[in-house]
């Protein structure tokens, strides 16, 4: 892939990208206060402002990577603080707020498939964006459904794994969280694995990108 192609490639994924850790983080952030706890809201974080959420890492180094190998952009954002004990009911705090990062992505990923649908039935090709408009939302649907996915695996310290610990008995919950020392080895383990062509992640991955997929095509259908 060319230096052109690269940037291209970015130009189309960025804004679905920010759009999905953005929303998030600020929906883990909105879930939190619900439920008594304002410390992301009182650190600046229930805001859609991306530049209060950026890793330097998640936002920018990794999701370079994935450019420069030709995939659409994805990473992280900085996680929003959140202290649990200031929830009225704890547990059903920690569940509701980690799952509510997931959601929001879902909720993204279908508002996009509906709007790429949208544009595709009622929009002339003729129009000077319409190629471009429906690349950059295929690419917001794809990033925020894997995203929201992704967060779902219940592997410490993701949002799934935060969700299944409300739901097991306390010591073995607290064994349970200790796996998220080893969660960067296991991440880089499936990042090597791909790397030599062993694409266990993509296939944990795959039926999500088929859902995205079919919801798009049950769009298109209602427009047709």
């Amino acid at each position: 892939m060319n230096f052109e192609a690269i940037l291209f490639n970015i130009a189309q994924s960025v804004p679905g990208f920010l759009i999905a850790i953005v929303v998030h983080e600020a929906a883990h952030a909105w879930m939190a206060n619900r439920f008594g706890d304002s410390t992301a809201k009182d650190h600046g974080r229930l805001t859609l402002n991306p530049a209060v959420h950026m890793d330097p890492m998640g936002t920018v180094f990794f999701p370079l990577i994935f450019a420069f190998m030709g995939f659409a952009v994805f990473g992280w954002a900085r996680p929003v603080p959140i202290n649990s004990r200031n929830f009225r009911d704890i547990k059903k705090g920690i569940f509701w707020v980690s799952f509510a990062g997931p959601l929001s992505n879902f909720i993204v990923g279908t508002l996009c498939a509906f709007l790429f649908a949208l544009i595709l039935s009622q929009v002339s090709p003729t129009f000077s964006y319409y190629a471009i408009m429906l690349r950059m939302l295929n690419y917001a649907v794809f990033i925020n459904f894997i995203l929201g996915f992704f967060n779902m695996l219940p592997i410490p310290p993701l949002d799934g794994s935060r969700m299944l610990a409300t739901l097991l008995p306390y010591n073995a919950a607290r064994k349970y969280e200790e796996l998220a020392q080893y969660s960067n080895y296991i991440f880089l383990g499936l990042m090597a694995l791909s790397f030599a062509g062993i694409h266990i992640l993509g296939s944990i991955l795959s039926p999500v990108q088929g859902l995205a997929a079919n919801l798009v095509q049950f769009f298109i259908g209602l427009f047709s």
